[in-house]
């Protein structure tokens, strides 16, 4: 989910959706444009996509970020860009793109859940609370737009079962909004608090690690009936992690 700058917001291609607004658009595999859109992507990942693919797979959220991801530092940025690495053939396919298509189908992430629309969060110029705001924006290859089932944004999320996952990403969008400015001074982003920030936001099994296995729940003051949340349930935990993220970071207590 990007960052969109209230005086940018007519310039972005696309149409913008409201909520009740509505758009045509089916994906089948007896479309001629089947599984061309996962193709020589800049796929972002999300935290927790990253949690659900790598549970999806089966292996470690190191093993996920050694194996799947780029991790880039755009210019003038303060925190990363994590991006699905794709496969070194000539289309650069999805490393999940199976011939009957999306393999971790269940656990896709986020960026495909929702395709072809793409949220942001609109900020203003007065400090208020950021908005969601929503673009039909299916390329001019997908066919599936020409279909005639008729959507809203609301059903969409719904029919892609991406709640969770539009809920997730905005609050991480949210967090990750506050990098506009440098946190970390003259250590940068490649010292001790900039790892510990990374891995919370997207090693959540080191992050757990870490909660339960060190000094962190004494420290910190973490409440019984939380601890017993965010140890049962990694998604709780991710939610507590940027919670931690704002406090360590920006001294943002929430909750």
């Amino acid at each position: 989910m990007k960052s969109v700058d209230v005086r940018d917001i007519k310039t972005l291609q696309g149409k913008r959706l409201e909520m009740g607004d509505t758009f045509r658009f089916k994906c089948h595999d007896r479309l001629d444009c089947f599984n061309l859109c996962c193709r020589n992507l800049n796929l972002y990942l999300y935290p927790y996509d990253v949690l659900r693919l790598k549970n999806n797979l089966k292996i470690s959220s190191d093993a996920f970020l050694d194996q799947y991801v780029d991790i880039v530092m755009k210019p003038s940025s303060f925190f990363p860009e994590v991006l699905l690495k794709m496969q070194e053939n000539d289309e650069k396919t999805c490393p999940f793109l199976s011939e009957k298509g999306c393999s971790v189908y269940p656990d896709r992430p986020d960026t495909c859940r929702t395709f072809p629309v793409e949220h942001g969060l609109l900020f203003g110029d007065s400090g208020e609370k950021p908005e969601i705001v929503h673009f039909f924006r299916p390329p001019v290859f997908c066919k599936g737009r020409h279909e005639t089932d008729e959507m809203t944004v609301a059903s969409w999320a719904e029919d892609q079962n991406a709640l969770i996952y539009n809920d997730m990403t905005a609050r991480w969008a949210a967090v990750k909004a506050l990098f506009h400015q440098d946190p970390w001074g003259p250590e940068g982003f490649q010292g001790p608090k900039g790892k510990m920030t990374f891995m919370a936001a997207y090693n959540i099994d080191a992050f757990q690690e870490f909660v339960f296995k060190s000094s962190f729940l004494k420290r910190y003051n973490v409440k019984p009936a939380l601890q017993k949340k965010i140890k049962k349930n990694q998604a709780d935990l991710l939610k507590f992690a940027f919670s931690w993220i704002k406090l360590v970071v920006w001294g943002i207590k929430t909750g």
